[in-house]
């Protein structure tokens, strides 16, 4: 995906290449890894998803009525059984994954509010940091109108 950024420009290779995913609007690699699994999660949770995903990925239950049982979180599997390896897998990556998003990206209505939500979210989370604060702010205050309150 840098490689492609680069052509797109016609740079040389060893062009930084974050002004050019953001001129794009391209998520890094990583942010990208993190947006496709969470949209699995996504589509898991809420049904149009194959029955071997819903079946990795479960809803928390609270067992009474609290504020807590209106934050959409999911359950994390027990690290016991799956060893050293476990921070790789699909069922522990995206439990820990989705917990960490907002209530207003996990909350969402559709999947296409869902996509255009954690889009914004991970912009701003991977591409404002290393531009400094005047960008990060025009970014967090543009993303903010998108979100509801």
């Amino acid at each position: 995906m840098n490689d492609a950024a680069r052509l797109i420009f016609n740079l040389p290779k060893f062009t930084h290449v974050t002004p050019l995913l953001r001129s794009l609007h391209w998520l890094p690699v990583v942010a990208r890894i993190r947006f496709k699994t969470l949209m699995l999660a996504y589509k898991a949770k809420n049904g149009p998803a194959p029955p071997y995903l819903m079946a990795i990925v479960k809803s928390r239950a609270v067992p009474r009525a609290l504020r807590a049982s209106s934050t959409a979180r999911l359950e994390p599997p027990s690290l016991r059984t799956h060893g050293r390896q476990a921070s790789r897998l699909f069922s522990v990556l995206a439990p820990r994954w989705w917990n960490e998003l907002p209530l207003s990206v996990r909350t969402a209505e559709s999947l296409a509010v869902f996509k255009r939500r954690l889009k914004t979210h991970l912009f701003v989370k991977h591409l404002s940091t290393s531009t400094g604060p005047l960008f990060g702010q025009c970014l967090s205050s543009w993303s903010l109108k998108l979100l509801p309150p």
